[in-house]
């Protein structure tokens, strides 16, 4: 059995997340349009009959604008460099751009292998997909240059089966039956996160934190209740909409993914709590042992 890790990098939105969960056939990573929606290390583990790979999805590196950009940014050039494989991920529709060159210029100092996958190669036509690859190989010696569809699982298998051929080690990491490094609890909160970033667009920054602060399971269904954690009164007010209705439909909509994550009927609350001063947040975080960006 040949195992390994292998970083999945890229700009922010350019579907590593959605790979992600394309390859272990479930949702552990959320997905949104919004820049910095990853936010922590996620690993999901691929098991088969002769390999197991843990896939590494991070935040998306960007041109950083604040701390948070920054610290994210080192997050995920920290777990490039710890990796066996690199997986660069780029936009096929929307073209190789400065934010591409970014991070390919901070690629080619590792001495490890890298692979360009052209994402969303589903949405252009296959005359431009050879006249980019023809371009892209000249910007860089990749080891390979895959082109898939994240989103509909295109060319996944074989993107599976050349990162096979890289693998060294023989060392197993993990159980069969671990899916990934993240709690379920992280997992639920995200999904609640996930539905407030889509249905309030640029309204609330991605900066939102989601806590699942009671699970309780029963014969028939599972009681869970999330809290959300904005700095803002502004925020709060948006959340929760004209008579709870904004709040209402994020709870409808997470409560549908939550319920095809745990196989079972959930009754979801969710609640909105205004932490203006950062110490008392980090200090109401610190009492569930938590830190701010990995909860």
């Amino acid at each position: 059995m040949k195992s390994g890790f292998v970083s999945l990098v890229g700009r922010p939105n350019v579907g590593k997340s959605t790979l992600l969960n394309n390859i272990l056939g479930m949702k552990i990573a959320i997905t949104s349009d919004v820049a910095g929606t990853t936010r922590n290390i996620i690993q999901g583990i691929y098991n088969d009959s002769d390999s197991q790979i843990i896939f590494v999805d991070t935040p998306g590196i960007h041109k950083p604008k604040n701390k948070l950009g920054t610290y994210l940014n080192r997050k995920a050039y920290t777990m490039a460099d710890d990796v066996d494989i690199i997986l660069f991920l780029v936009d096929a529709e929307a073209g190789f751009g400065k934010g591409d060159n970014f991070i390919l210029e901070r690629l080619k100092e590792m001495n490890k292998p890298v692979f360009l996958l052209l994402n969303k190669v589903d949405k252009i036509k296959k005359e431009k997909l050879l006249e980019l690859i023809n371009e892209y190989k000249d910007l860089y010696d990749f080891d390979e240059i895959i082109p898939l569809s994240a989103l509909k699982g295109d060319n996944i298998e074989e993107l599976l089966k050349t990162v096979k051929k890289y693998l060294k080690s023989d060392i197993k990491y993990y159980e069969d039956d671990t899916i990934t490094n993240v709690s379920r609890n992280f997992i639920i909160a995200e999904m609640v996160r996930e539905k407030i970033l889509y249905l309030t667009k640029e309204e609330v920054p991605h900066s939102v934190t989601c806590l699942v602060e009671t699970y309780e399971e029963e014969d028939d269904v599972i009681n869970i209740g999330v809290l959300i954690i904005v700095d803002r009164d502004n925020l709060k007010k948006i959340i929760i909409g004209k008579q709870g209705s904004m709040l209402k439909q994020i709870g409808r909509e997470a409560r549908l993914d939550i319920e095809n994550f745990l196989g079972k009927k959930v009754y979801l609350e969710t609640y909105v709590k205004s932490i203006k001063n950062w110490r008392d947040k980090e200090k109401y975080l610190q009492e569930f042992g938590l830190d701010e960006l990995e909860f």
